[in-house]
């Protein structure tokens, strides 16, 4: 058994064991001794250098309390502030629809004025004579819309084949014009249907008799019973006036005016004149119309077309007429 003493060394007061004469312990005592001593005396010093050799460098501490909450918010922000950027790319703004949709450039006329139109291809007629009523001023019931004769209004501008830069006629008067005619044309048409139900059928009369009686012209247009169609690219042509003469009716939409072609010469009737137009189906030839056109005021201004195909007399009436001659 060992037994070590100990020893003070120095004014450090230093307690250190008393090893004698013991290599082992006198090279391990020595080793130590040294190594104390240096701190020590380092301290005494005021030297904090040896200590922090000796210690490693400390790892950078995460912020705590108010830091860390700062340093979420911010990370937060920025993450919000990317989704809000790719989020609103994606936003709409609300006339995708409308963009997308295939358009056609049109050419409106209306009383010698031009006016630039660019509107989707499946709008339909209706939806026309609304956007021509916001350039024009021009209530939609007040219009005659022509292309290849009058537009209809519940077929669509692709379904009527309208293609870009297509000229849109179109005839009407705002409501001030209308009330400002001396002589509405309601007021005649009904004055005639009142005068014609007091007669027998006007082709029974003896002025409309020694027409029919001639039979069908030979060169007629084909008629079809029952059917409506709008009026053909070309003049209706083969038919008899009164006085038995060949006649063709030719519908100059961009002029608005009518015209009636005989041998002889050709009358240029503007639209707006004919105050009415009546027609009535021949008796054992229903597929066919006598028509008369009234150009003034009584009975001898009607100008008499017999023969007509009667799937274009509607046609014709609303082309001549309009609808909004009612109002």
């Amino acid at each position: 058994m060992l037994t070590v003493g100990v020893r003070r060394f120095g004014s450090s007061g230093l307690v250190l064991p008393d090893i004698g004469s013991h290599p082992a312990l006198c090279n391990l005592f020595a080793t130590t001794y040294n190594k104390l001593y240096t701190i020590i005396m380092a301290t005494q010093d005021g030297s904090e250098e040896v200590i922090m050799e000796t210690e490693a460098k400390p790892k950078e501490t995460e912020p705590l309390g108010e830091d860390a909450e700062k340093s979420e918010a911010e990370t937060t922000s920025h993450t919000d502030a990317g989704n809000a950027t790719t989020q609103d790319s994606s936003i709409s703004n609300g006339d995708d629809a409308d963009d997308k949709q295939e358009r056609v450039d049109l050419k409106i006329i209306w009383n010698k004025n031009k006016y630039d139109l660019k509107i989707p291809v499946d709008s339909t007629g209706a939806k026309l004579k609304e956007k021509i009523h916001s350039l024009t001023g021009l209530p939609p019931a007040m219009q005659k819309v022509m292309y290849k004769g009058l537009l209809p209004e519940d077929k669509t501008l692709r379904e009527i084949k309208i293609t870009n830069g297509a000229k849109i006629m179109v005839v009407g008067s705002t409501i001030n014009d209308v009330l400002a005619v001396n002589t509405p044309k309601e007021v005649i048409q009904q004055e005639v249907k009142a005068e014609e139900n007091k007669k027998e059928p006007l082709c029974r009369q003896k002025q409309h008799r020694k027409v029919l009686d001639k039979g069908k012209p030979d060169d007629i247009m084909p008629a079809i019973k029952g059917a409506k169609e709008r009026l053909p690219t070309v003049p209706l042509s083969g038919m008899y006036n009164k006085s038995g003469g060949k006649v063709r009716l030719t519908f100059k939409l961009e002029q608005d005016q009518l015209w009636i072609g005989t041998k002889e010469r050709t009358e240029k009737v503007p639209m707006g004149s004919i105050k009415n137009v009546v027609s009535e189906p021949i008796e054992g030839q229903e597929d066919y119309h006598m028509m008369a056109f009234q150009l003034g005021p009584t009975e001898a201004s009607q100008y008499w077309v017999y023969w007509v195909p009667a799937q274009f007399v509607d046609a014709i009436k609303d082309t001549v007429l309009g609808k909004w001659q009612y109002f």
